[in-house]
């Protein structure tokens, strides 16, 4: 029987197409620091945001898919770019004069807004590192501050510095003519202001390590590029934390093709190699345009996690990550619907190398959990929406006497799913409720039906009950053209929405009782008007 790493080598989901790319840079053996790192980068001038979560989660799914391929040790270095200079107030802090008084400040030297942290910067990278944690990311934090004051990067800065004119050779023709004139991978940080300077070099001296600037004042100022005293602009700056850290892979979005493409050329001119990169797709909203954070057009995490679990998230970052895809509460159920089958189809196959196919197996990194049981969460929405109720332990009597051995305490994953239901049944499905009155054709095939239902036994299993439906939906070819028809005249009349629930398990677990009774009085409200 072929082992995990065997099948591992033949896999095909596109974390093993990943780890193998990864194995082919080092040539199968251990780099000389002892491990492969892998990278994820974050401004950490707002918030994390699903984008952050999606970096992570998909370079920890090719981590361990490399672990799966290799015995070659690995780390995942969550890299805060916390040097960087403020540009602009961000929306919604406290005491945004104050911020504004420190605009152009590193992050980690302007005052927390929100008096919690020693800086503005040690703030957002303890939201970072929570956000992560709550997550059971497994990851080392590195700051650039530290990096560049504590001098780990110095050794890359002196190399930068005596391949000044090669970076620049590189950058210029990516500028705009005005910008060549002023343009300095070297940012100085202000001996005066403690502000990070965009100013152009006027000279430098490689042999003490220093460059020459003009300072806001005018006066010509000379600082050692190492210690903290300069930053580079982002596009050197990236190329040299590469160099300086030995980065191993790193993926990115697919709007920085041409800036990771730069970077290659800049880790060469310093003597690195580059990481094998990975460029994923852009989301994109409900009118199709790209998520961006200045427009606010995007799902965050938060509203995410309302409606539906992280796994769900997760796996929405795995399928298909270089393709665009629409990012809106209304991806949500579909997701959460394709993990439950997912994790319940990865436990149902016994062949190893389609379980390491299954996105479940990528989503619990190898491990995932055993189903519970219970209705799926588009069930759990169209019992909601037929008992038009945002009350969970009403939908935990439901289930509690469709499957008795299951409950909250047996499956807790499912009572986390029936809190997300009700949320977004109470918040997208009941407000768009349409009910619309039958017509007298299809009040007649409704009363045929329920005369049918009644005749069964109130224990009558799914498959039984859809029978029926079939029945009573064929017998009548001139109302409703086909079967599709017939159930969407259900829905509508009944449920209020143009799609619904296979109906036999639906009405299986709704109550056979509780579907007759709901028809009646929707039936006998319709001959009263």
């Amino acid at each position: 029987m072929s082992t995990w790493r065997e099948l591992a080598q033949q896999a095909k989901a596109w974390p093993f197409a990943e780890a193998r790319r990864i194995l082919d840079r080092i040539g199968g053996e251990t780099p000389d620091k002892g491990y492969v790192l892998f990278e994820t980068g974050y401004g950490p001038s707002g918030l994390p945001h699903i984008g952050t979560f999606g970096e992570v989660a998909r370079t920890s799914m090719v981590r361990h898919a490399f672990a799966t391929l290799s015995d070659i040790p690995t780390k995942l270095v969550c890299f805060s770019d916390d040097m960087d200079g403020l540009r602009k107030v961000p929306d919604n802090v406290p005491a945004p004069e104050m911020v504004r008084e420190n605009l152009g400040k590193p992050l980690t030297d302007i005052p927390d807004p929100f008096g919690t942290h020693a800086s503005f910067g040690a703030h957002n990278n303890a939201r970072l590192q929570g956000f992560l944690d709550f997550f059971g990311f497994d990851y080392e934090f590195v700051s650039a501050t530290e990096c560049y004051r504590a001098g780990r990067f110095d050794r890359a800065l002196l190399t930068a510095l005596a391949n000044y004119d090669a970076i620049m050779d590189v950058m210029l023709p990516t500028l705009s003519k005005e910008r060549q004139r002023t343009y300095s991978p070297f940012l100085p940080v202000s001996p005066k202001t403690g502000r990070v300077l965009q100013v152009p070099v006027l000279d430098r001296d490689v042999e003490r390590g220093t460059i020459l600037f003009a300072d806001e004042d005018g006066e010509r100022t000379e600082v050692p590029v190492t210690g903290g005293h300069c930053k580079m602009q982002w596009k050197p700056d990236w190329a040299m934390r590469w160099f300086a850290l030995d980065v191993d892979y790193e993926m990115a979005g697919k709007d920085l093709i041409d800036s990771a493409k730069l970077g290659n050329r800049l880790v060469s001119i310093l003597g690195g190699k580059p990481p094998v990169g990975f460029h994923y797709e852009l989301f994109l909203d409900e009118q199709g345009e790209k998520i961006s954070k200045s427009k606010g057009n995007g799902l965050s995490v938060d509203e995410w996690l309302t409606y539906g679990p992280w796994e769900s998230l997760s796996l929405f970052m795995y399928q298909k990550p270089k393709s665009a895809k629409k990012l809106s509460f209304d991806v949500i159920p579909r997701n959460v619907d394709d993990y439950l089958a997912h994790r319940r189809n990865y436990h149902d196959k016994d062949d190893a190398a389609g379980q390491l196919e299954n996105p479940a197996w990528h989503v619990h990194c190898g491990a995932p959990p055993v189903p519970e049981g219970g209705p799926s969460y588009s069930m759990l929405l169209n019992l909601a929406s037929a008992a038009n109720t945002e009350d969970k332990a009403t939908l935990w009597g439901f289930i509690s006497r469709y499957t008795p051995d299951v409950t909250p305490d047996s499956a807790p994953f499912l009572d986390r799913l029936v809190d997300h239901a009700v949320a977004y049944y109470r918040d997208f499905v009941h407000p768009a409720k349409q009910y619309r009155a039958p017509s007298a054709e299809e009040a007649a095939a409704l009363r045929e039906l329920l005369d049918k239902l009644r005749a069964l036994p109130a224990d009558a299993d799914a498959e039984t009950i859809q029978g029926e439906f079939y029945a009573v939906g064929k017998a009548h070819p001139d109302t409703f053209s086909n079967l599709r028809a017939w159930f969407k005249a259900i829905y509508e009349i009944l449920l209020g929405q143009q799609q619904g629930p296979r109906l036999g398990s639906f009405v299986a677990l709704y109550g056979l009782a509780n579907f007759i009774a709901l028809a009646e009085t929707t039936l006998h409200q319709h001959e009263d008007v």
